[in-house]
């Protein structure tokens, strides 16, 4: 008996040790301290075009390959950057680092590559603008680099924002081919070759604000399809939807006041922008197009 309790004393005492050394172990450990974070008048989303250089160049109307491309800075610390890319619908996280070399300071920000379309940012900023090229992970691209030039942009919801009345709203990816006939002296008929015709909008999508005013059935009955489409995808845009589609892009990409922030706007949507949602694709649903002829 005596020797089974010298023997459980010695195990205790053991025990003791373990736990003794164990807490002066983790005592020693160095208590990691959050890096502080640096440049937070950098924060937030800077906005521009998004294309090669030759795109850049070209100074026509009808560009549609240039994009509108938001990043979204988030956090910035002396070894990591955190942000997000808006680009063509696709929103990606991005993480990366930033140098300073006197005044100048640059970044790098990673795409995940987990999208054939990810790739790289390298960015420097120069007085109010952030500008660089991206470089696609995949080379076998058609268009593995790209330049940019962004400024810094608030993002705020208002219900009053409308189109610019100065553009011309044609769906240049929607089209159809008719052919044009000329009957000649001689009864014979000749084929003068083929036009092409776009559908257009009409002024209706200047003067029906779908985010301040609820619609009635009157005010939507006589409209075309696009114009019913543009109205209603004006709501979206208000509230910052990155659109996917090509043509909703060439409409809204070029808007100054347009910020692509996020793929879906659902439940950022008002009363009123709810229902007429609804009333706007009943009416789609059967609304016709007009189709008419542009130079390109």
């Amino acid at each position: 008996m005596k020797k089974i309790l010298i023997l459980s004393v010695i195990a205790i005492s053991i025990m003791a040790c373990k736990d003794t050394k164990k807490s002066a172990q983790n005592g020693s450990k160095k208590i990691q301290i959050p890096q502080q974070e640096i440049h937070k008048e950098l924060y937030g989303f800077w906005v521009g075009d998004f294309a090669t250089a030759e795109e850049f160049e070209y100074e026509g109307d009808m560009n549609e390959a240039v994009k509108k491309l938001n990043i979204n800075i988030k956090k910035i610390t002396k070894d990591t950057v955190i942000a997000q890319s808006v680009v063509s619908g696709n929103s990606r996280p991005l993480i990366g680092k930033i140098s300073e070399n006197g005044t100048k300071i640059s970044f790098v920000l990673n795409e995940p590559g987990t999208d054939k379309y990810d790739g790289k940012f390298e960015i420097t900023l120069m007085g109010d603008t952030l500008i660089g090229k991206w470089n696609a992970y995949k080379t076998s691209l058609k268009w593995p680099e790209k330049e940019f030039k962004l400024v810094k942009k608030a993002f705020v919801y208002n219900s009053n924002l409308m189109l610019p009345t100065e553009a011309d709203y044609i769906d240049w990816t929607d089209h159809k081919m008719v052919e044009s006939l000329d009957t000649l002296e001689d009864g014979t008929v000749d084929s003068l070759g083929a036009n092409t015709f776009y559908r257009s909008a009409s002024e209706g999508i200047f003067k029906i604000n779908a985010s301040s005013t609820l619609l009635k059935e009157d005010d939507v009955k006589n409209l075309r399809k696009l114009d019913l489409q543009i109205i209603k995808n004006t709501i979206f845009a208000r509230h910052g939807y990155a659109f996917k589609k090509q043509t909703l892009r060439n409409f809204f990409d070029p808007v100054e006041w347009y910020v692509p922030v996020k793929n879906n706007v659902d439940n950022d949507l008002t009363p009123i922008e709810n229902k007429n949602v609804k009333l706007l694709d009943r009416f789609t649903n059967y609304a016709e197009d007009n189709y008419d002829t542009f130079g390109r």
